[in-house]
């Protein structure tokens, strides 16, 4: 949703065969969510780890990639059983990979930046209707709550679907776009991903999300197990439940995110995505589900709560 993709193809001297390249062109007004120069040098190394495509040129506003022979994954695939536990297995080894550079968390220091953006950028009737005098201190609460021992690994921190690609015959999973990509804890990386699970961005409203495809418990313990158990060795139900714990709290954190890139997004990019009621969803959700996920009352952005969200979610 912020950037253009174009597959160019042209005839070779082979008979019958064509070569195939990806060009992409970059979303007006991306650079306030995250450094060009820090993406590219993250997309060099994934591609040297074997990760992902080869970077072949760069111009001004977009670059030229390898083209992949595989398909990117629909909205329906997230939930397949044998995808998602490919998914799975993936994630885990993305997370161990070591980037150069410092393994600093980035949420909390980008969700403060998202935040002043988003305050620079909005009327002041956005900005009372979506209270956001107030998102800082949810932001220390929730960064207070969850700071404990957390298991920290590079993250995607923006695995829908159609980050994912597929090699229909090999089976083998390619994660792509790593615009957002940085040290953070794994738990927000996986809640982000089940979080995706509601969205279909190739529908007639690709803004509207159905919290009722959330995955639903056992949905979530197989996917956390087969994560686990990735690396080889079996977790033990202590593991497996803390990290159960950990990844529905984190939740809050990817509402909160997407929230403010959805207000920020508004005032930036052009693309044709209602991305006002985008934020306003993820917003009632993180209203919605903070009571029984942190048990404590506080500020939360004062906007109407819809029937949106399926029952436990």
């Amino acid at each position: 949703m912020t950037n253009e993709v174009f597959q160019i193809k042209w005839p070779t001297k082979t008979q019958n065969m064509s070569r195939k390249v990806v060009v992409r062109i970059y979303g007006e007004g991306v650079e306030v969510f995250f450094d060009r120069d820090t993406e590219i040098l993250t997309f060099e190394f994934m591609s040297k780890q074997g990760q992902g495509p080869r970077l072949l040129g760069r111009f001004s506003n977009g670059r030229i990639e390898e083209f992949i022979h595989a398909r990117t994954l629909s909205a329906s695939d997230l939930h397949d059983p044998d995808i998602s536990a490919l998914i799975a297995a993936k994630m885990k080894e993305f997370h161990g990979l070591e980037m150069p550079g410092p393994k600093d968390v980035s949420l909390w220091h980008r969700l403060r930046n998202w935040l002043k953006t988003a305050k620079s950028l909005c009327t002041p009737e956005e900005a009372k209707d979506f209270r956001l005098d107030s998102i800082e201190d949810e932001i220390s609460l929730i960064e207070k709550e969850l700071s404990g021992d957390q298991s920290i690994g590079f993250c995607h921190n923006d695995l829908q679907y159609g980050n994912i690609m597929i090699d229909e015959e090999t089976r083998s999973i390619t994660i792509i776009d790593y615009e957002y990509a940085s040290y953070n804890p794994i738990a927000f990386d996986i809640a982000n991903h089940f979080c995706e699970m509601t969205a279909d961005y190739h529908t007639d409203t690709p803004h509207i999300l159905d919290y009722s495809k959330y995955p639903g418990l056992e949905e979530r313990q197989r996917f956390l197990h087969l994560y686990l158990s990735s690396s080889g060795g079996l977790p033990s139900d202590i593991e497996l439940e803390q990290l159960l714990e950990n990844v529905e709290k984190y939740k809050l954190a990817s509402h909160l995110f997407w929230g403010l890139w959805g207000i920020i997004s508004e005032h930036v990019n052009e693309i044709d995505f209602d991305y006002m009621e985008y934020a306003r969803q993820r917003f009632e959700q993180y209203c919605l589900r903070k009571p029984a996920l942190l048990g404590s009352s506080g500020t939360t952005p004062d906007v109407a709560l819809t029937d949106v969200a399926g029952p436990g979610n």
